[in-house]
C-alpha cells in the first residue's frame, strides 16, 4: 500500500495526542475485532471547540486520520465540526488506500460521538443535532 507523505507525517508525528481531563465531551468509536478504536476528547468554550485530543488504538492510517481530524476541527464552531466528513479527512491527507477508508469514517464518527456526549452532558438530545452514529460495520476486519 502506498501512503501519501501527509499520512506518513501524521502517523509519525501525530498532532493533539492525549486526553483532556476536564473534557466537555468524550466519544469512543471502533470495534475491537477490526483493531481500530478511537477516543476523541473535546473542550468547548461557548460554541467553539477550543481544544481537542485523541487516543487511537489501531493502524497507522487510523492514527493519521485521527490526527488530521483533530487539526481540522480545532478552533471551529461545533456546527462546523459536525460537517466534517471522512472524505474531507482523506482529502486533507492526500488520500488513503481503499482498504483504509474505514479509518477516516471512524475519525468522523469519533468527532460526532464526542459532540453527542457534550450535548448529553448539557441535557440536550444529541440525535437531531448530531445524527446517527452507526456501528463499525464497514470495517475491513480481515484486511488489517
Amino acid at each position: 500500500m502506498a501512503y501519501s507523505e501527509k499520512v506518513m507525517d501524521h502517523f509519525a508525528n501525530p498532532r493533539n495526542v492525549g486526553e483532556i481531563p476536564d473534557a466537555s465531551g468524550v466519544g469512543e468509536v471502533g470495534n475491537p475485532k477490526c483493531g481500530d478504536i478511537m477516543r476523541m476528547y473535546i473542550k468547548v468554550d461557548g460554541d467553539v471547540i477550543s481544544d481537542v485530543k485523541f487516543k487511537t488504538f489501531g493502524c497507522g492510517a487510523a492514527i493519521a486520520t485521527s490526527s488530521m481530524a483533530t487539526e481540522l476541527i480545532k478552533g471551529k464552531k461545533i456546527e462546523d465540526a459536525l460537517k466534517l466528513t471522512n472524505k474531507a479527512v482523506m482529502e486533507a491527507l492526500d488520500g488513503l488506500p481503499p482498504v483504509k477508508v474505514h479509518c477516516s469514517v471512524l475519525a468522523e464518527q469519533a468527532i460526532k460521538a464526542a459532540v453527542a456526549d457534550y450535548y448529553k452532558k448539557k441535557g440536550i438530545d444529541p440525535g437531531p443535532l448530531v445524527g446517527e452514529i452507526p456501528e463499525c460495520e464497514s470495517c475491513a476486519c480481515d484486511l488489517h
